[in-house]
C-alpha cells in the first residue's frame, strides 16, 4: 500500500512563510524511517534535521512542498479565510500532487472530524484520510513531512536574515524577533504578518511614540 504523510512548519511566526510538505511512500518502508531516527521535527535539533533531510529523501518515492508567504496569509485573511482553511487548501493541493491509497495528516483544528470532512471535500480521487491531532508524534511519515518542511522553512528564514538582519526565529515569543519588530515595523513589508496581533502591536505602538515625539517637539 501508498501512504503519504503531511505536515507543517510556521504556522505561529510573526516573520516569514508557512511552510506546508507531503511525503509518499510504501507502507513498508515506514520501518526505513524508523530506523534512522525519524520524528516530529521538534524533537530533533537542527544538525539532526538537516542529515535526516536527504536522508528521507532516500527512502521516499516523492514530495511536495506548498510554501506560503506572509503576503498571502495577509491576503486570504483579509477575505476571511482562516488559518485553518489556508492549511486545508494546502493540504488539498499536497493531495491532488501525491499517489495514495492512505493519507496522515496532522490536524490543526480542534475538531478533527469536521477538518477531516472538510479536506474529504477537496479530494477528487479514493483516498483513505487519517486527520489526528499530534500526528507528526504518532505516525513516522508525517514526522518525516514534518522534518522536510521545517528545514525548508529555516533555509528560507536564512535567506531572509542575510537580507534583513538577524531577527531570530520569527517567533513573537523570541526576544530578537520582538526588538526588530519593534525596530522595523514599518520595514520590509514583505516579511511580517499584518495581521498577527504582535505586529499591529507594534504599529500601533510606534504611531504612538511619533504622536509623543511630535508633541514633545511643539
Amino acid at each position: 500500500m501508498r501512504i503519504i504523510g503531511i505536515d507543517e512548519a510556521g504556522r505561529g511566526p510573526v516573520i516569514g512563510p508557512f511552510v506546508m510538505c507531503g511525503v509518499q511512500l510504501l507502507e513498508e518502508d515506514n520501518s526505513k524511517l524508523q530506523a534512522m531516527g525519524v520524528k516530529d521535527s521538534k524533537q530533533l535539533t537542527k544538525k539532526r534535521r538537516e542529515f535526516l533531510f536527504a536522508e528521507i529523501k532516500t527512502v521516499i518515492e516523492n514530495h511536495t512542498l506548498v510554501i506560503i508567504t506572509p503576503e498571502e496569509i495577509d491576503t486570504f485573511m483579509r477575505k476571511g479565510v482562516s488559518l485553518n482553511d489556508i492549511e486545508a487548501k494546502a493540504t488539498g493541493e499536497i493531495l491532488s500532487a501525491l499517489s495514495g491509497d492512505k493519507a496522515y495528516i496532522d490536524c490543526p483544528s480542534v475538531n478533527a472530524r469536521k477538518y477531516a470532512a472538510q479536506l474529504k471535500a477537496k479530494l477528487d480521487k479514493k483516498m483513505e484520510l487519517v486527520v489526528e491531532h499530534k500526528a507528526d508524534e504518532t505516525y513516522v511519515c508525517v514526522g518525516g513531512a514534518s522534518i522536510l518542511a521545517k528545514v525548508v522553512r529555516d533555509r528560507e528564514i536564512e535567506k531572509l536574515q542575510k537580507e534583513y538582519g538577524d531577527f531570530g526565529s520569527g517567533y513573537p515569543s523570541d526576544p530578537k524577533t520582538k526588538q526588530f519588530l519593534q525596530k522595523n515595523v514599518d520595514k520590509y513589508p514583505h516579511i511580517f504578518r499584518h495581521l498577527w496581533e504582535p505586529w499591529e502591536r507594534a504599529a500601533e505602538e510606534k504611531v504612538q511614540r511619533r504622536l509623543h515625539e511630535f508633541r514633545e517637539e511643539q
